[in-house]
This record gives C-alpha cells, structure tokens and sequence, in this order.
C-alpha cells in the first residue's frame, strides 16, 4: 500500500493540516471578492468622480485638491494599516484574530466615502477620505495577513494571483462605473457606498471560518508587550526590506500615470472631459481583460517553478515600456496601446508580488505587523506619487516630464528586487 507524502509546504500554518480543494476556493473566492470591492469602491471616485467633481468646485485646481487629499488620506492609510495589522496579531477572540476587524472596516469605510462625495471644503474632503482609509486599513492589514496564517506556502503564488486579479477587475470596473455616472454623479458615489458597506462582510462569508484564537493564560498581559507589536523587524530583514522598497518604487511609478489618467488625456492627450472619459473607460476594459487572463496565469506558473523575483523584473520592464508610449506619441490610440501593455505588466506583478512578500517575512507570528509594514510600500508610493505629479506639472506647465520620472521608479523598484536572496 502507497503512503502518501505531504510536504510542509502543503500543510496551513495554522492548522499544520492540509487544505481541502474546497477551501483552497473559498480563499481564492474570499480574496477575489475582497480586492475587487474595495478597489472597485475606492476607483469610482478617487479615478474619475472625484477627480471631475473637483473641478467644479471652486476651492483650487482639480489635480492641487485630488494630490491633497489623497497625500494626507494616505498618511492616515499609511499608520493605521501597521496599526490594525499589529493590532489584529495581538487579538483574541471566538471569532479568530482577523476576522472582527475585517468586518468593523467596511462600514467605517463607507460613511467615510459618502461623506467625502458630499464634502465642499478642503477640510471636509480630506478628513473624510482619511476617515475612509483608517477603515479600509482596518480591513486590509488583516485580510492580507490571512496568505501568511492559514495559507500553505506551495499556493501562495496562486491565491496572490487571485489577489492581484481582483484588485485588477475592481480597478477596472470601478473605472468604468464611474466613467458611467460622470453625468450623475450621486448615483455612482451611492454604489461605491453600498460596496464599501458590505466589502468585508462578504469577504468573511467566503472564506473559510477563521479558529478561535484564545489568549494564552501562561502570558502575563502587560503594556510593553502591546508597544512591541508595533516595533518594525530587525533580525534577519535585509530580505524583506528591499522587498519594501522595491515595491515602493514601483507603486509609485505606476501611479503617477494611472493615477491621474483623466487629467492626463485632457491636458496632455488635449481630449474633453467628456472624451477623456470615454477613453478611460476603454482603458480600463482593455486592462482589465489582459491583466486578469495574465494574472491567473503567472500565479500558478510562479508556484511551479518556485520564482519570484525574475516575473517581478520582467513586469517592471514591460510597465516601463507601456508607460513610454504615450509619453513619446501623445495621442488617443497610445493611451489604449498602454493600457494594454501595463494590463500585461501589471497582470503579471500582481500575480507574484504579494506571495514574495510573505516569503520574505521575517517572523511569521508577526505576519500581520510586518505585512502592514510591506503595504507602506502602496500607501508612500501613493503618497509621493501625487506630489511629484503635482510639482513636475506646476514647475513644467505640462505632463511631458512626469513620464520618463515615472519609468526611472519603475525600473529602479525592479532592480532593487533582484537583490534578494531569501527567495528565486
């Protein structure tokens, strides 16, 4: 009789016990339904709505305000997410550690969204899209948290894959949506509110039920104990923070395009408001359906051969490459060739990068912590990304040279990577 052989790299952290078909799934169905609400919520007005709301206004150009309120929301993204990731390592409940804060971010998400759509002041706008970023943190820092607890590492690559996929579609779609209702705005900022409301409770409802996590009687309480789950790694983290910086470049790049694609087809393409978005919702069609056929694709490639670093590369170059034709043929047809080729980039980096970033933690018993710590990397690159826009645009009366900046940071992130030595 043949004994089977299971390898510690099939067995889930948490458990120590293999996982079934069935929930391997449910956590792809869970990740997928999570990225895609939350991008798609969050893309229907920081992509299109927001942005064309903006300039009606009268409190300042369109692209000073989006760049104010996204650099500041950001800063709020950026602490609360180690925060709640940290915070949901040290939870204990019958509900397992991640999964209550899961839940709690969704509505605290929603009111911060529907406030900031009917915000008529710098202030009012900023403090309610930094309202909305504490509750999507809230959501965020514990649901990546759950590749590293009860995710093998053998499919790790895969459920990045359906990760990735997901915020793809969500950004695609919410671009669409969006550019749908830029004639009746209210109608598009009320069905990113529903989405946000039931973003994390949907999610929760998916993926397989999370163990209690019971506080351990042997461990005395004490409030240095709490202080140190915020403290970032140091032993043995060379790995993990040039995994940290080269993403930060990269997000950077990257959203110093896509970012600011509507202002980028009127000012730069010279296109109406009405045109720019009818080009950014082809955009977002043509990167939707490229990056999620790639995505789905490169996951499971990326677990066979046990790669991580090389797809990264070859990513970055080929998003540095969608980003130079526009910049050199300034015209409709390169915007729709670039959404393309950054759907294949793109595709292909969201697919491997959040299973690198797992392999490289440090300590997997702070998995949370240190994930949150790794998506500063989205939330400076964000951060910079508008400001450096924003500069390069006063200071050059144009968009020209905000794109050869933009492929630097990209190409700068990829090689970054390929330093690593924890993982292929």
């Amino acid at each position: 009789m043949e004994t089977t052989v299971i390898s510690a790299e099939e067995l889930a952290p948490d458990t120590g016990k293999p996982v079934s078909k069935l929930n391997l799934g449910r956590f792809g169905a869970g990740f997928i339904f999570f990225c895609v609400v939350f991008m798609l919520s969050g893309t229907i007005g920081s992509s299109v709505l927001l942005p064309a709301r903006f300039n009606t206004l009268g409190i300042g150009k369109g692209e000073t305000v989006l760049g104010t309120m996204n650099s500041i929301g950001i800063i709020f993204a950026l602490i609360s997410n180690v925060i709640f990731g940290a915070l949901s390592d040290a939870s204990h409940s019958r509900f397992g550690k991640r999964t209550p804060w899961i839940i709690v971010g969704g509505p605290v998400a929603a009111v911060g969204f529907y406030l900031t759509s009917i915000s008529t002041t710098m202030v009012g706008i900023v403090a309610s899209w930094s309202l909305l970023q504490v509750g999507l943190n809230c959501m965020l820092a514990p649901c990546v948290a759950i590749l590293s607890d009860r995710v093998p590492q053998k499919y790790r690559g895969t459920m990045s894959a359906f990760y990735g996929a997901g915020q793809i579609v969500g950004q695609s779609l919410g671009t669409i949506i969006g550019s749908a209702f830029i004639n009746a705005p209210k109608t598009g900022f009320l069905i990113g509110t529903v989405c946000w409301i039931f973003c994390g409770i949907g999610t929760v409802i998916l993926i397989p039920r999370e163990l209690p996590s019971k506080n351990d009687s042997s461990e005395k309480f004490s409030f240095k104990q709490v202080v140190m789950q915020f403290r970032p790694p140091i032993q043995g983290a060379r790995d993990f923070y040039l995994a940290l910086i080269g993403r930060l470049m990269l997000i950077f790049g990257y959203n110093m395009i896509v970012g600011f694609q509507l202002y980028v087809c009127m000012r730069y393409i010279g296109q109406s408001d009405k045109a720019a978005a009818a080009t950014v919702s082809s955009m977002a069609v043509i990167t939707m359906v490229i990056s999620l056929a790639v995505s789905l694709l490169s996951g499971p490639i990326s677990d066979r051969l046990g790669k991580r670093k090389l797809p990264v590369f070859i990513s970055s170059l080929i998003i540095a490459v969608g980003i130079a034709v526009p910049w050199l043929w300034p015209t409709k047809t390169a915007m729709l060739i670039y959404a393309g080729v950054m759907g294949l980039g793109y595709g292909i980096y969201m697919a491997v990068d959040q299973a690198l970033n797992v392999d490289v933690l440090p300590n997997p018993d702070e998995a949370g912590k240190d994930l949150g710590i790794l998506n500063l990397a989205n939330t400076l690159g964000q951060v910079i990304a508008p400001i450096v826009v924003s500069s390069v645009v006063s200071l050059t009366n144009g968009y020209f040279w905000v794109f050869p900046v933009a492929i630097v940071a990209v190409m700068a992130g990829a090689i970054v990577i390929l330093f690593i030595k924890k993982v292929k």
